[in-house]
């Protein structure tokens, strides 16, 4: 079942601070979307692949073209209620989720917004896991009305760095990220070089480093959307090999 899933960008004052600062979940702003459910890989778009169940579970979402900011919003936290006051029929009354951002939900050209093409642009819609659906709503409902707001990620344990790519270059996915969730910076630096490089958004959760760091351990510096820093240091030892993931001990 086709969906779609919203990036929050709208502004949320505190004050007059933007949302790029720390505010209470209290104080996040409620938005209106629309939520389906699909069966598919959970954590495909952002790259987390079987790690999503580790350390997301079953509670995530793909999102929207207008939610998925081509993938900054990977790892994000949403508060999802049903709207009984527009679906009575069809939504859990005082029944509320909180889901990952794992995965994308891609716009369908050929359906206009309100015959299927639910997550083409503008729409905010959160394509959600059967369970995470049935949570808030019915399953003969398909499609429901929702009040949605970002909220803080809790993690158990540190953040997670999975090492791919090849002799050329490191392709890092980055997960279970905790506080604001979503990544806006990284760095890596070898424990032989000893230079913090700054690494590029490849897709979804994964980060490029064009340099040849094997054989070295690796240390990550990493920048959650809200501006704070963490920082790894050695996270993966030298003797690293392409596909292995280690988790840290820091955490947002």
């Amino acid at each position: 079942m086709e969906s779609a899933c919203l990036f929050i960008t709208a502004v949320v004052l505190v004050g007059l601070f933007p949302t790029k600062f720390h505010v209470t979940d209290a104080a996040a702003v409620w938005l209106p979307a629309t939520a389906t459910f699909y069966d598919g890989p959970t954590g495909g778009a952002c790259g987390y692949g079987n790690l999503a169940l580790d350390d997301y579970g079953i509670n995530t979402s793909a999102l929207s073209t207008a939610l998925f900011n081509n993938g900054a919003s990977c790892g994000g936290c949403y508060q999802i209620v049903c709207d009984a006051e527009k679906a009575p029929q069809w939504c859990l009354k005082g029944k509320d989720i909180t889901i990952t951002a794992t995965n994308f939900c891609p716009p369908n050209p050929a359906l206009p917004n309100d015959k299927g093409g639910w997550c083409n642009p503008p729409r905010e819609h959160f394509d959600m896991t059967p369970p995470a659906f049935l949570t808030i709503a019915i399953y003969r409902a398909g499609i429901v009305p929702i009040q949605y707001r970002r909220v803080t990620c809790t993690r158990k344990g540190g953040l997670r760095f999975t090492v791919n790519g090849n002799d050329y270059f490191e392709l890092v996915n980055i997960s279970n990220v905790g506080g604001a969730g979503e990544i806006s910076k990284v760095w890596i630096k070898g424990s032989k070089t000893n230079k913090w490089e700054t690494m590029s958004r490849n897709w979804g959760a994964n980060w490029q480093s064009s340099s040849y760091l094997n054989g070295q351990a690796l240390s990550f510096r990493v920048q959650a959307s809200d501006g704070r820093t963490r920082t790894a240091h050695e996270v993966v030892p030298f003797n690293w090999q392409f596909g292995q993931s280690f988790q840290s001990d820091v955490q947002f």
